[in-house]
This record gives C-alpha cells, sequence and structure tokens, in this order.
C-alpha cells in the first residue's frame, strides 16, 4: 500500500467501505456522525501526507477541523461498540480455524503533560526512555490475512493514581490501574468471547514469562509459542531447570533448520530443538520448551516456552513462533499508511475513536489484499514499543 494510491485501488477500498458503512452504520444515530465517521475512515486511507484533523477535516470537504473533533471527543457514539465490529468484521473475512492472535505493545511520542497516559516510559518507537503514550494490542493472523483487532491504552500508576487527572482527561471513574499483561489478557478474552477462530496465541516474554498469562490460555483451550526469559524456570522429570540449561543438553542431531516465516530478506531460517516439560495432564495439553538458534551466529539463543496439543509438531510451534512479527507489520503499516500515530486528541475517548477507526482502515487494506493476492510491502521492522 506504500505510495500514491492507484485509482484502482481507490475504487477497491471505496466499495469495501461501503460495507464498513454499513456494519458500523446503526452504532450512531444520528447521519452527520454517521457520514462524517465513514469519510474519516476514507481519509485515513487516502494519500494525505498526515492524517491529522485538519488534513481530514479537507479530506471531508469541511473548512475547519471542528467536525472532527466533535466527532472524536463529544458526538454520540461507542467506540468500543464498534471495535467489537471490527472484530466481527476480520472474523467474517479473514477468519482461519488455525489462526493465531499475537500481543505487542506500540508507543506514541508525545510532548506535554496533558495527553492521557503520557509518562516517561520505554518507547521502542525512540529506542529508549521518552514522554509517551503506550497502547497494548491484539492482532488477527490467518492464512488470508493480518489485522489488529483490538487496543487498550495503557495508564501508568501515577495517572490512575491520580483520580484528578483522569477526570480532567476523561477517563471511566471505573478504570483501574492495570499492567500491560492484565490489559492483554482482557483482550484475548474479548477476542474468544466473540467467537474469532484462533487456535494459538503468540507473544514476547513480558508477557510469555508470566505463569498467570499461560494458564489464561490453557484454561481457554488456546495453544501458544511464547517468547521466555533465559532465567524462566521449567520441570523437567524429576528436576526443574532455567531454559538456559537446556540448551547444552540438545543432542547434535536434534537441531532441524527451519523457516519460520518470510521476512524483508526472504525465509527466516533459524536452527531449532525442542524439548518436552512437565505439566498436569499431558495427554489433554503438552507443554515443551522451544529453542531457536541463530545460523550465522550461535552465541544468539532465544527460548519459548510453548502450550497445545499433544500431536502438535515442531514445524507447527516454530510457525506459530514466526507469527509474532506478524504485528510488526500491522505496526508499521497502521502508523505508515493509516494514520494511527498521528492524531491530535488529548483524552481517554479521543484516543480509543481515533485509534479503532485507524484499525479499521487497517482492517480494510488487508480485506482487499486477501481478494486481489496484493503482495506484502517489504519493508524493516516497525517501531513496536520495545
Amino acid at each position: 500500500m506504500s505510495g500514491r494510491p492507484t485509482r484502482a485501488t481507490v475504487e477497491r477500498w471505496a466499495d469495501e467501505v461501503e460495507a464498513v458503512a454499513e456494519r458500523i452504520g446503526p452504532r450512531f444515530a444520528r447521519s452527520e456522525p454517521r457520514r462524517r465517521v465513514i469519510g474519516y475512515v476514507r481519509g485515513l486511507l487516502g494519500d494525505a501526507e498526515r492524517k491529522n484533523g485538519w488534513q481530514l477535516a479537507e479530506h471531508l470537504g469541511e473548512a475547519t477541523p471542528d467536525g472532527v473533533q466533535h466527532l472524536l471527543a463529544r458526538a454520540d457514539w461507542d467506540a468500543d461498540a464498534v471495535r467489537d465490529d471490527l472484530a466481527g468484521y476480520v472474523q467474517q473475512h479473514l477468519g482461519d480455524p488455525d489462526g493465531v492472535l499475537v500481543v505487542d505493545e506500540t508507543g506514541f511520542l508525545k510532548k506535554g503533560t496533558k495527553s492521557c497516559g503520557v509518562a516517561r516510559q520505554y518507547s521502542g518507537t525512540a529506542g529508549r526512555i521518552e514522554n509517551s503514550q503506550v497502547g497494548v494490542f491484539l492482532a488477527y493472523a490467518g492464512r488470508k490475512g493480518q489485522a489488529l483487532i483490538d487496543r487498550a491504552l495503557y495508564l501508568p500508576k501515577e495517572w490512575t493514581d491520580d483520580r484528578l487527572r483522569c477526570r480532567g482527561a476523561g477517563v471511566p471513574e471505573a478504570v483501574a490501574f492495570a499492567t500491560k499483561i492484565a490489559l492483554a489478557r482482557q483482550m484475548i478474552e474479548r477476542a474468544v468471547t466473540a467467537g474469532v477462530s484462533a487456535r494459538w496465541v503468540t507473544a514476547d516474554a513480558v508477557y510469555g514469562s508470566d505463569y498467570h498469562f499461560r494458564i489464561a490460555l490453557e484454561n481457554r483451550g488456546l495453544g501458544y509459542v511464547v517468547g521466555v526469559r533465559t532465567d524462566f524456570a521449567v520441570t523437567v522429570g524429576f528436576r526443574q531447570v532455567r531454559v538456559r540449561d537446556l540448551l547444552a543438553e540438545v543432542p547434535a542431531g536434534a537441531w532441524q533448520r527451519l523457516s519460520c516465516g518470510a521476512g524483508s530478506k526472504g525465509p527466516r531460517r533459524y536452527d531449532w530443538a525442542i524439548t518436552r516439560i512437565n505439566c498436569p495432564e499431558p495427554e489433554r495439553f503438552a507443554r515443551w520448551v522451544l529453542i531457536r538458534r541463530n545460523v550465522s551466529d550461535p552465541t544468539e539463543v532465544a527460548y519459548f516456552a510453548c502450550g497445545g496439543p499433544p500431536e502438535a509438531t515442531l514445524a507447527e510451534l516454530v510457525g506459530v513462533a514466526g507469527r509474532r512479527w506478524v504485528i510488526e507489520e500491522c505496526f508499521e503499516l497502521a502508523k505508515g499508511d493509516c494514520g494511527l500515530d498521528e492524531y491530535e486528541v488529548r483524552g481517554w475517548t479521543g484516543w480509543h475513536r481515533h485509534v479503532t477507526l485507524s484499525l479499521f482502515a487497517l482492517a480494510v487494506v488487508a480485506v482487499i489484499r486477501s481478494r486481489a493476492s496484493l503482495p506484502r510491502p517489504k519493508k524493516g521492522a516497525s517501531g513496536s514499543s520495545r
């Protein structure tokens, strides 16, 4: 999608955006915000240099951004209901019985102290601690395509402990402090409850090293391949070991060279090994440690905790591990082409509304690609918040 859209591309967008309009239209009681929200999505898919209030208003044929600001801050509609419509839209068009849910976070650099949730915190966008907001996101990946289907704005304790500040930013009274891991669990729960067809979950070590995160997935019957820290402890037989200690126990002939998916420079090939570890009901749900070793630099090693059906193969677990990069690609495309990080709102409501509409624009691109078999853009990694 990178670059100026062609006429044929714009025509396909127009048809698909009309389908989106029919889906979310009932969420808007009045015709004016209904018309403006669809124009907003079209604008996010357009070729404006920046997708800010002024340029989106210009796309809508409006002289000032007042209408756009009203849509995001004060108009009567529920962003969470539209988020649910987004999940249904992605499931309808991209749903896959072997689908994978992918969790990660990304940062939004901000100046000042007024933007909801802004704080001095690590942002991968900058590669250091910066004044920023952080959003936790859930992506869906299947054979037909990939899209972001949920979002949550992370509020640091310095925010949730200051209720006056929260009220000033429009944070609902019921919103309390929640870790990024807890937010991720909530989004996965919503997706499963909504009927999103997923068999696996993948995430990095921030999430994967958390016991409650993994157990919640097991209790939902979801398989997982999640990164863990090198000091992550597992039980093998009658002994407890750190996963880093398993590396020396892998027989030389046990390594398999497999691709975990296509990268910007071709297949991502690594050497992989797997070790079965203890679990309560191994005949029903098995657990493993998956080890990934860099082909050109064997000292570069990563570890994954895995859980799933006992018949799962090494190749299948490697394939799920490779889906981790899907969310990076989604962030890159959403920020680069769908205005995800170009909002000018400060409050809780405005953030969730803009981000939800940006994710819908991204899903439109994914659905069109799934029909037209368009090649995916070959770019580098996005600005994830780590």
